[in-house]
């Protein structure tokens, strides 16, 4: 009960980022620039915190740094710009998809033989994803440009999650990045039309520090338990509850190609993290 409970929160930690950001960056007079300066600023300062508190020091001149933090940084220009148009479960529906089909088609391009059942996943949920992306009421396609920027979002978490797999120490690999990624987004997004309300920097901040910087940090301390198997179907929940907080919180439309799109993006995923291993010198099929 503990485990789930633990993991649950967490979850819906990563759901509140896609509602927190909409939400601010909607009503919280706030631009989504600003907004992912001190959401990385916040992370970093909290990730530090819970590394001090710990032990251990951050890696920043690791091998491998930049590639790190210049992902974590895509995903968060995207992710923020993003949501300037798109609905907070879509965007997060965008997001999961891309991150995982990008993810799959990785694994099969170094050579790990996927099998019939992974392959149909992957086709069911690529399917889903350009449902979620086609111009119809409802659908992402009314908004192309928050769209893409989802999908560079997407790309950017499936690199940085590619170059930190095999981390020892995770949770100070991603206090680094964020450290790092800090004055990147500051040249990158510094500009005109900045601009931060109370409200606004408030929300920023409970998503950098809280939600983002708290919760990677519970769930590297759930993810041992819940095993490298389980936890792609655990993230599921992610676009979910996202949807669910969206439409009570923002008061978003559930559409019928929402759900569809949904269904499909998560069904495809679950049936292809599920499936078995193929052994290796075997070929799929």
């Amino acid at each position: 009960m503990r485990l789930f409970l633990l993991t649950t929160l967490t979850m819906t930690a990563f759901a509140a980022n896609s509602v927190l950001n909409r939400l601010a960056v909607d009503a919280g007079g706030i631009d989504p620039s600003s907004f992912a300066m001190i959401r990385v600023v916040a992370g970093a300062v909290a990730l530090g915190a819970i590394l001090t508190v710990r032990g251990g020091g951050l890696p920043i001149a690791k091998k491998g740094r930049l590639l790190g933090a210049a992902s974590l940084s895509a995903y968060m220009i995207g992710f923020s710009l993003a949501y300037v148009t798109l609905d907070a479960g879509l965007g997060a529906l965008i997001l999961f998809g891309t991150v995982q089909v990008v993810m799959f088609g990785w694994s099969a391009l170094r050579g790990a033989a996927p099998s019939v059942r992974q392959l149909i996943g992957a086709a069911v949920a690529f399917g889903g994803l350009v449902l979620a992306l086609w111009p119809t009421d409802g659908g992402a396609g009314t908004n192309a440009v928050g769209a893409a920027l989802m999908v560079v979002a997407g790309l950017g978490w499936a690199i940085y999650t590619l170059a930190g797999k095999g981390a020892k120490d995770p949770l100070a690999e991603t206090g680094a990045n964020f450290v790092v990624a800090t004055p990147m987004l500051l040249v990158l997004l510094l500009g005109s039309g900045l601009h931060a309300a109370p409200l606004g920097i408030g929300l920023a901040v409970l998503s950098g520090a809280v939600t983002s910087g708290l919760g990677y940090a519970l769930w590297y301390y759930v993810l041992p338990d819940v095993g490298p198997q389980r936890a792609p179907v655990v993230q599921l929940s992610v676009p979910i509850i996202a949807i669910a907080a969206g439409a009570l919180f923002l008061g978003e439309a559930i559409t019928l190609t929402i759900v569809l799109a949904t269904v499909l993006v998560l069904g495809g995923i679950a049936l292809a993290v599920t499936s078995p291993a193929v052994p290796a010198g075997r070929k799929a099929g």
